[in-house]
């Protein structure tokens, strides 16, 4: 327990109908006590909102008209004692509140405090602490069920269930060599191999999740590209299902690049819209079509327009090269027109450079909303192996715990070496171990001081 008690401002500062001050530490009852009144004259009860006023108890100036509740320790966010003052959500109703608490003793709480005391006095796991922030970052309903899973607690209990299996071994191989004569070692070694091949499974399970993970809680990075007048911006208006590009006859109308967040059927994409490519003395338009290529080799995801009423020319040949080894979805607009190319011929020019990434085809006329269905299920069957994954299953969000369960698995696999290659128990230990803290890390019981400050240092305010 700390010995000072912390104050923020819990709630989104601006205008509202309900703001809330919070605060945390031994002393949160008794500063309560000081500046707020009861209207029925009522002491303040466990778990019980009072109905009263927050009072000046140095000039006794009524602030305003409030709800207050007490939740005494361990049973609260905390695990301290903590006051949550209910007022009207007014800026100037909230700071008046909040520099009241702090001149009778609180002090600002830093940047993710409440939650970071809630993880050292153990009432929350470092992967439910990560957890809160996701959840209040959350852009989509699938990346906020995912963070929900983990803020109950699942992925915790699965890396505390593999940790207990793995000690186990360790206790069990350190006991053999310290008492031989009673434990034997006999037959251990086929017996941990077949253990391990299950710990191994259970751990790439999840980093291959983190994928999936990933383009679930931030969204596909999807860039459109093509030769100007191939029909980008109309794609992108009739995605976002809005006229925000400017839409024109004129090649190389649009000249910087466009950026929106939509989502079909459950699926969060960042799109950007970018400047036709094409050979240019436009000083300004070339600096576009640098963006564009830029963008191209940054993203998840490439969208990219054929206008198959004309024909295929060097241009496509440069857009085709810039994207090897990228996810391509090749979008065969305006098959509305008379077409003069199809997709074998794309195709012929892609086979060229050997893509080794995903490429699909799509025909598509944003004039006659052709393509939108099939393109939604390409996308789930090129990210999502067909099918935007139960929200009961559990996906790794974090690049923090994807990089500790890789060095979990890295370890497991050595000690599978050390027993193909019959190495001295100890080897396994060591390499067991390993693996131990590297889950630890994930659940916070392997971590430093310097990574708890940087991962709370990230958190809101108040949180």
């Amino acid at each position: 327990m700390y010995d000072d008690t912390i104050a923020a401002v819990a709630t989104a500062m601006g205008e509202g109908g309900i703001g809330i001050v919070r605060i945390s530490g031994e002393n949160a009852l008794s500063i309560l006590e000081k500046v707020f009144c009861s209207v029925k004259n009522r002491p303040t009860e466990n778990r019980k909102l009072t109905y009263g006023f927050v009072t000046d108890n140095f000039t006794g100036e009524k602030i305003d008209e409030v709800m207050a509740v007490y939740m005494k320790a361990p049973h609260s966010y905390t695990a301290e004692d903590v006051v949550e003052i209910q007022c009207h959500g007014s800026i100037v109703s909230l700071r008046k509140i909040l520099a009241l608490v702090l001149k009778n003793g609180a002090r600002l709480a830093e940047p993710g405090e409440f939650t970071k005391r809630a993880f050292l006095n153990g009432r929350i796991d470092l992967t439910r602490a990560e957890a809160v922030m996701d959840v209040i970052h959350s852009q989509n309903e699938m990346a906020l069920m995912s963070s929900v899973s983990q803020l109950r607690g699942n992925l915790f209990e699965v890396i505390k269930e593999l940790r207990s299996k793995i000690i186990y071994e360790i206790a069990f191989i350190e006991s053999a060599l310290d008492d031989p004569e009673h434990i034997s070692l006999e037959g251990y070694y086929e017996s941990l191999s077949n253990k391990l091949d299950s710990f191994i499974i259970e751990v790439k399970k999840l980093v291959d999740s983190a994928d999936c993970g990933k383009l679930m809680k931030e969204g596909i990075n999807t860039v459109i590209i093509g030769k100007p007048n191939a029909g980008k911006s109309s794609l992108l208006n009739l995605l976002i299902g809005e006229e925000r590009a400017i839409v024109t006859d004129i090649a190389g109308t649009t000249r910087d690049i466009l950026k929106e967040s939509i989502k079909l059927h459950g699926i969060h994409f960042n799109l950007v819209d970018t400047a036709g490519i094409r050979e240019t003395e436009d000083i300004v338009e070339k600096i576009g079509v640098d963006k564009a290529k830029k963008f191209a080799k940054e993203a998840d995801l490439v969208l990219y327009v054929v206008d198959m009423s004309v024909p295929l020319d060097e241009s496509d040949k440069k857009i085709i090269d810039s994207i090897v080894d990228k996810n391509v979805i090749i979008l065969m607009n305006k098959s509305d027109l008379k077409p003069v190319i199809e997709e074998k011929d794309v195709k012929k020019v892609i086979d060229k450079y050997n893509n080794k990434g995903k490429v699909r085809f799509i025909k598509t006329s944003a004039k006659e909303n052709e393509g939108i269905d099939e393109f939604e299920n390409t996308v789930k069957e090129m990210f999502f192996k067909g099918e935007i994954k139960s929200n009961n299953e559990l996906m790794i969000t974090n690049l923090r715990h994807k990089e500790a369960l890789i060095q979990t698995l890295n370890s497991l696999e050595l000690v599978k070496q050390s027993i193909d290659n019959e190495l001295p128990e100890d080897f396994l230990s060591i390499d067991l171990m390993n693996a131990y803290a590297a889950l630890g890390r994930i659940i916070g019981e392997e971590v430093d001081d310097d990574l708890v400050e940087e991962i709370f240092s990230k958190f809101c305010m108040g949180k």
